[in-house]
């Protein structure tokens, strides 16, 4: 198994959106096609977010055999702002929306690190690698390549080990002796934290975690803050975070209500794990998924998300 890809890290029966029981694709393309007519957007968003990401591959493939026409591009026609944006999410493969938010967040001036780590760090190294692939072809570009362009010393070899990261055996006693001693120094030496964190299974990262914090009388969260800076420092953060408590950490994102953000999340985790995210959003911020997205949009959009997040809880 990949490195941090331990099934209590994957909760595959915890989705929010299921397969629509009574899917007819032929119909819901005749319906699609009446409603791009009309510049019906309500209509719209009651297909394509009330069905599974596989149905929906079936939706664009049997719209693509009857119109001839690509149907990401025939929402963009007629959508605009961020209910077009959402709508073509929903209709890329789940690899291929997390290329695409890899490389929004190195595209332009600056680079958005901490959406590069989200996506590295919660993510097994299966998946990344057909992430990978998927970032070639819409892109025509190598993932590590952008990713080593786009950062630099220390945390540039973090986000590359996180890319490649494959469970290799070890000793738990041994993997907290090298984080501790690692520590002990003046500065402290950042090999050992990227070596053990991005090559081990996440049932044993718990144990050594655990180990350090009992070493050191320190949480792990706080002797990153304190011997760690810049980058390098947010990377580790973020990894902890993932590495003990990833849903508690996606929560903590979709708490700011930023919405690439929200968009990203919630379609990224809606068929996987986003009771369980939508469980630590409630238990962080004293109120519901469902009820923050109403306060903080509206319209055909609010309807889209609403209906991805399910329920209030």
């Amino acid at each position: 198994m990949d490195s941090l890809s331990a099934t209590n890290m994957w909760w595959g029966t915890l989705g929010t959106v299921r397969a629509f029981p009574s899917f007819h694709p032929a119909r819901d393309v005749k319906e699609i096609q009446s409603a791009l007519e009309r510049k019906d957007s309500g209509t719209l968003v009651r297909i394509l977010s009330n069905r599974s990401n596989a149905q929906r591959q079936v939706i664009a493939n049997t719209f693509q055999e009857i119109t001839a026409k690509d149907l990401s591009a025939a929402l963009k026609k007629v959508l605009s702002g961020d209910l077009e944006d959402l709508l073509v999410h929903l209709l890329l493969l789940p690899e291929q929306l997390e290329a695409r938010r890899l490389q929004q967040a190195m595209v332009g001036l600056g680079t958005d690190e901490e959406t590069l780590l989200e996506i590295l760090c919660t993510r097994s190294g299966k998946r990344l690698q057909e992430i990978a692939g998927s970032y070639g072809q819409m892109f025509r570009k190598d993932l590590e390549k952008e990713l080593r362009g786009e950062t630099s010393g220390d945390f540039s070899k973090l986000v590359v080990s996180l890319l490649k990261k494959e469970a290799t055996p070890a000793s738990v006693h041994r993997d907290i002796q090298a984080l501790t001693v690692s520590l002990n120094g003046k500065k402290a030496d950042p090999g050992p934290w990227i070596d053990i964190l991005t090559s081990r299974e996440l049932e044993h990262l718990d144990k050594v975690l655990m180990g350090v914090e009992l070493e050191n009388g320190q949480t792990v969260e706080e002797l990153v803050e304190k011997r760690f800076s810049g980058d390098l420092r947010l990377g580790f953060r973020v990894l902890v975070q993932c590495i003990q408590n990833p849903e508690v950490y996606l929560a903590k994102r979709l708490a700011t209500m930023k919405t690439p953000l929200v968009h990203g999340i919630m379609v990224s985790h809606s068929e996987e794990d986003l009771l369980m995210i939508r469980a630590a959003f409630l238990k962080l911020t004293k109120k519901s998924l469902y009820s923050t997205l109403q306060n903080h949009f509206k319209g055909e959009h609010l309807q889209a998300l609403l209906a991805i997040c399910r329920s209030e809880d």
